[in-house]
């Protein structure tokens, strides 16, 4: 079977979960995508599959900060407050002072 010129309308749910997710995701919704509907499925496949972005995810695991403030014990030093907001800088910390 040919494909034809012309792509099916998106329908009102397809934009609702794509703006959703967009807005999750923290991402722009494709004029391109808003005007087929299997170009719209394809991106929302694509969307739905990513991890959301989120500030929790950059703080440190409780693993990590009791990790630290054993170290800082056992070092007689301070964990710098700015290592509490940042998973990555936990760790230079935690590898700087083992």
């Amino acid at each position: 079977m040919e494909d034809t010129a012309f792509g099916l309308p998106v329908t009102q749910k397809q934009i609702a979960y794509a703006r959703a997710l967009a807005l999750k995701n923290q991402t722009l919704l494709p004029w391109e995508a808003q005007q087929d509907r299997r170009a719209l499925s394809v991106w929302i496949d694509a969307q739905a599959r990513l991890k959301p972005v989120s500030d929790l995810d950059r703080l440190p695991s409780s693993k990590q900060v009791a990790f630290a403030e054993r170290l800082a014990r056992i070092k007689r030093r301070a964990v710098p407050a700015e290592c509490f907001r940042d998973k990555g800088l936990m760790s230079k910390w935690i590898d700087g002072n083992r």
